[in-house]
């Protein structure tokens, strides 16, 4: 399991599976072609869920929820440096 800090602001915006549309869910980052946010996949993970079933439920393939993890892990620990 990937460790994050407790609740640090994660910037999606070079992130190029999310995007920011203010006719989507009011601009809230949300994965490319979908409504689902990209912090819901970040919490559900930190909540528990395993990569396979964050997928299943979210009907996402597993690589694109590795990869929007590891667009936050980095995220989070270039905040902190």
């Amino acid at each position: 399991m990937l460790a994050y800090p407790h609740n640090p602001v994660i910037d999606w915006s070079a992130c190029r599976l999310v995007e920011s549309n203010p006719r989507k869910l009011n601009g809230v980052p949300i994965l490319k072609g979908t409504r689902l946010q990209a912090d819901s996949i970040v919490e559900n993970y930190e909540g528990g869920s395993p990569i396979d079933e964050i997928a299943e439920n979210f009907s996402i393939p597993e690589s694109t929820i590795r990869e929007i993890l590891a667009f936050a892990a980095a995220q989070r620990k270039s905040n902190v440096a």
